[in-house]
């Protein structure tokens, strides 16, 4: 695989301040970097921080938007769930589009600049007071397909640029500023909402917020572009051997977990589709509350999961995994025992501790056992069955939320299926082999979910075993 150019340079003291503050390691590595390597260091970098603002700014707030339009909870509910199935399905005309134009820099820089482009259906819509259905439809599909089309190659030519002895360090430091620039623009556009709310400006304001992941997304297009790929990186990836995705799963051994996190997707989204209607209609909560809310789940989430790293390296990835699959199982019913903010704030810290648990866990047995050549074919593969179970969960829950009345009787049944199904589910661990080595891993977050804190996915370059070993795994993991 290339590696950037690293010949030894001289740097200047501001040269030295910049590489520190985006991780580029201590002076002995970076001092050996080519001007060129620490150009996309840096973009790289800048570019996790601008595409964390238009999810924090954008995505996280278009279900809000959809009941301040007027379509009601099952719209509402469909617009942040069925659109990801879009997404996983156009991913697959990645290794077209890159063979296409002869670049993953080209393919991911125009997926990017589409996906900015996106907003623009909203924007109009929020600026005029009124949006169709089908340019609703037509925004969050899109936002989905060229998101999603831009991961499996991202990810191979992110990995081309980063030296391996620079990724722990490197995405670590990624990782902080892409997480206070995600914490930073859901409780900005929180409050810019609940600002409009008070003035009788709300749709306007979503104007402006959307508006603002829009500029966002095309800085983080204008950093993409900023960096190099190596002649003919394209050919020589499509050149590797390959074997079918589901063969290379059932090879690591890793099927039983697919089984159970589509499964449990499906599961959960008879209810998480239904959290943002239920909080802002039925609850009647403030776009700030709301917010608070949101923030919380996320914030649970990313500050416990080194913590989460260090229980999984003391009591293995099962003791892991079964703490969050009885952790989720029951929070749907919870969400109706009490309207007070503070139990509601606890309950949602609570929920991003557990999933985060679950998801740690799931995604470390599932990669664990991969070859590399394998990785973004499997990836791809697990986005795709991820996405059509949330589709499926989504649509029945949905379903039978509107066919019960969709009033207060409809969300206690659609909120006690889902917890049963999340329990029931649970007999699928009973047997599943929980990760055995010591394993480096890197989280990229796609989406804020206020139900449960993120939406992450591996940076494929940092999954790696450091060191075999007998014994259950010793992790540590951070997310993007």
């Amino acid at each position: 695989m290339h590696q950037p150019d690293r010949a030894r340079v001289t740097q200047s003291a501001p040269d030295a301040k910049r590489d520190s503050a985006v991780g580029l390691g201590d002076a002995r590595h970076a001092a050996g970097l080519s001007p060129t390597a620490r150009r996309d260091l840096r973009s790289i970098a800048a570019d996790g921080v601008f595409f964390s603002l238009m999810v924090g700014m954008g995505e996280t707030y278009i279900p809000a938007f959809a009941i301040a339009a007027g379509f009601g909870e099952v719209v509402a509910g469909l617009v942040a769930t069925l659109p990801m199935l879009a997404g996983a399905v156009v991913q697959l005309a990645t290794p077209w589009g890159v063979r296409r134009l002869g670049s993953y820099r080209r393919w991911v820089v125009l997926c990017a600049v589409l996906q900015a482009f996106t907003f623009v259906p909203l924007i109009a819509g929020a600026a005029h007071g009124a949006i169709a259905l089908p340019w609703l439809a037509v925004a969050t599909i899109g936002y989905w397909a060229f998101g999603m089309a831009t991961g499996p190659a991202w990810n191979t030519w992110v990995t081309s640029l980063v030296p391996a002895e620079l990724r722990v360090r490197y995405f670590a430091r990624r990782t902080g500023l892409a997480q206070g620039a995600l914490l930073l623009a859901v409780v900005g556009g929180g409050l810019l909402l609940h600002w409009g709310r008070c003035r009788t400006v709300e749709l306007p304001m979503f104007a402006a917020v959307f508006s603002a992941a829009l500029l966002a997304r095309t800085i983080s297009a204008r950093f993409l572009a900023r960096q190099s790929e190596a002649p003919g990186l394209a050919a020589e990836h499509r050149a590797q051997p390959r074997r079918s995705a589901l063969a290379a799963v059932r090879a690591a051994g890793s099927l039983r977990v697919l089984v159970y996190l589509v499964g449990v997707q499906i599961a959960v989204n008879f209810a998480s589709p239904l959290f943002t209607p239920y909080m802002l209609g039925a609850l009647r909560l403030s776009y700030l509350e709301f917010m608070l809310l949101t923030a919380a789940a996320f914030l649970a989430r990313v500050v416990t999961l080194p913590l989460l790293g260090r229980v999984a390296h003391r009591h293995g990835t099962g003791w892991l995994l079964w703490f969050g699959a009885l952790g989720v199982a029951p929070l749907p019913l919870l969400w109706l025992v009490s309207h007070n903010l503070a139990y509601l704030l606890v309950l949602q810290l609570f929920a991003g501790v557990a999933w985060g648990s679950v998801e740690l866990a799931t995604l470390l047995t599932f990669f664990e056992g991969l070859e590399e050549r394998d990785r973004t074919r499997v990836l791809t593969l697990f986005n795709l069955a991820n996405a059509a179970a949330i589709s499926c969960g989504a649509l029945a829950g949905c379903q039978l939320f509107a066919g019960l009345g969709r009033g207060p009787e409809a969300y206690a049944w659609a909120f006690s299926v889902s917890s049963a199904g999340r329990l029931s589910m649970i007999l699928v661990l009973w047997h599943m082999r929980p990760a055995r080595g010591i394993l480096e891993m890197e989280l990229r977050t796609l989406a804020v979910r206020p139900s449960a804190g993120a939406l992450q996915r591996p940076i494929l370059g940092t999954v790696h075993p450091e060191e075999p070993v007998p014994n259950p795994a010793a992790i540590e993991a951070r997310s993007d």
